[in-house]
């Protein structure tokens, strides 16, 4: 072979490898409230969803194919429950299912759904008729299907999946015994999830509790020849922890192993960010490895506060999850807060019609999206028709929001849940309404002409707005309102990032 060939030759076998090397990405792959991640490879694509709580519709499916760029592209329930935890996504012979459990209003339950493709439509949900929380579908060496669930639980699925077998409900799992002096939330053994890699199932769970101190939350790993057991804890334990509460990831865990067709492994998890709770639980993920003795393992040499060396190529058309908020598709970036009613809202040429609900924010069930940043602005064109107050709330929950509105007489604000009155105007039912959140720090700002704006002279700290405080694992979300006897009609709808 002549020396420039040769040369030629070398240079297109590393092409592949360094262009591998330089695919960096960085941590959150999914930034603002997406916890309890679920994720699953189908072949050359990735599938994933969260918990949705008390924002409806539920369980966004995302898609990706390379495990850092993601895309909503359907989502499993349309009818409010009750606030959803931790669901499972999996794929059984030609069906896809996603397990998952409502914990209120009523006493926990659990539901599956089921569709012919991730991208749905998706079935209603189906109670199963079980307590607990957490479950986690798994196929056993028999073929036969199961539910783990927490506090190291597990019974067994019909054929079909579509339901409980009685009698098989049976505790196959203690945990791991994490040291006395680690300061966590309680011993909480739950969030499992169970993938098997060559002769040995893996079975993680999360201990520690998933908020409460910032070294509450973990990824512990056991395995097992059977899904039957006995199983064995990792000398390594725990697989994912944070140790420092200077550290900027907090109450890591809850965890789910991925593998690409090539065999790299990666962890997908959830944690909080130092310094910013009202943001949620963050979908973040890191490469491990099994080590010659056959125990899953992080790389120590790995900092998920800096870049990391992606395990696929990534896509050169990048995708922007916030890309499409002024088309305001329901159920892909935008929810309702508990009222699931699609009847409320049309669209003509971003322009959204928004009837009226409640008396009030707390009861208008706002339509909402995940900023998932520490600074933006959310700005848009207000009309009002009938008897309405309309505007821009940053919602928690029913007791505690913050936000800025109008009615035909005078503009409104609101702080912690009470409305307190801005200043008056003769008539006015058109308005521009801009709200400012700089880390924490709330503004807001006014127009008549969408031109020159006035700001208000109001601010606020939110904070304190996070489930720590407030309980129910919610996170601080930007949305629209509008409460009486009417409707409104936003347009010229803006979301503008402040600190990328």
């Amino acid at each position: 072979m002549k020396r420039t060939h040769l040369f030629l030759y070398l240079l297109l076998a590393i092409i592949p490898e360094f262009a591998f090397s330089q695919s960096l990405y960085k941590n959150p792959i999914l930034g603002g409230d997406y916890p309890d991640p679920t994720i699953l490879r189908d072949g050359d694509d990735y599938y994933m969803t969260h918990s949705a709580f008390d924002y409806q519709p539920g369980l966004t499916v995302f898609h990706s194919k390379d495990l850092v760029n993601w895309t909503p592209v359907s989502y499993a329930l349309k009818e409010y429950l009750g606030s959803v935890w931790a669901p499972d996504i999996s794929k059984y012979k030609d069906k896809y299912y996603i397990y998952f459990t409502v914990a209120f209003p009523d006493r926990r339950k659990n539901f599956v759904t089921y569709a012919s493709s991730p991208e749905g439509p998706w079935s209603d949900p189906i109670d199963l008729k079980i307590g607990n929380i957490d479950p986690c579908h798994v196929v056993g060496e028999d073929g036969s299907r199961w539910l783990f669930m927490s506090a190291g639980k597990r019974v067994r699925l019909t054929d079909d999946g579509l339901a409980i077998v009685s009698g098989t409900e049976e505790v196959v799992y203690k945990g791991w015994e994490y040291p006395e002096d680690w300061v966590t939330e309680g011993f909480c053994l739950e969030g499992p999830k169970i993938k098997k890699l060559g002769e040995y199932y893996y079975y993680l769970n999360a201990e520690g509790g998933t908020a409460g101190p910032p070294t509450s939350h973990m990824i512990t790993v056991a395995r097992s020849k059977s899904l039957n057991g006995p199983w064995e804890n990792s000398p390594y334990n725990p697989l994912v922890h944070t140790y420092n509460k200077a550290d900027r990831w907090w109450s890591k865990g809850h965890g789910s192993i991925i593998d690409t067709p090539s065999g790299k492994l990666m962890v997908v998890y959830h944690s909080y960010e130092n310094g910013f709770y009202n943001l949620g639980r963050q979908t973040l993920m890191e490469p491990v490895y099994l080590t010659e003795d056959g125990w899953l393992k992080k790389y120590e040499d790995v900092d998920i506060e800096k870049p990391i060396k992606a395990p696929l190529a990534i896509a050169d058309n990048k995708s922007d999850r916030l890309a499409n908020l002024d088309k305001f598709r329901l159920g892909y970036e935008w929810k309702f807060y508990k009222s699931f009613d699609a009847s409320r809202i049309s669209v003509d040429k971003n322009r959204l019609s928004l009837k009226a609900k409640g008396v009030d924010v707390a009861s208008s069930a706002p339509i909402m999206f995940v900023a998932g940043l520490h600074a933006y602005e959310v700005e848009a064109e207000i009309e009002l028709y009938g008897d309405v107050t309309a505007g821009i709330v940053l919602y928690y929950n029913s007791g505690f929001f913050m936000g800025t509105g109008f009615n035909k007489n005078a503009r409104t604000r609101y702080r912690k849940g009470d409305e307190r009155r801005g200043g008056r105007h003769e008539n006015a039912t058109k308005m521009w309404l801009r709200i400012r959140n700089d880390n924490h720090i709330v503004t807001g700002s006014f127009s008549y002409d969408g031109k020159k704006w006035e700001r208000e002279t109001w601010g606020m700290d939110i904070s304190g707005y996070n489930h720590n405080t407030l309980y129910e694992f919610q996170s601080v979300l930007p949305g629209l309102f509008v409460y009486g006897n009417g409707k409104a009609e936003f347009s010229n709808f803006k979301f503008t990032p402040l600190d990328l």
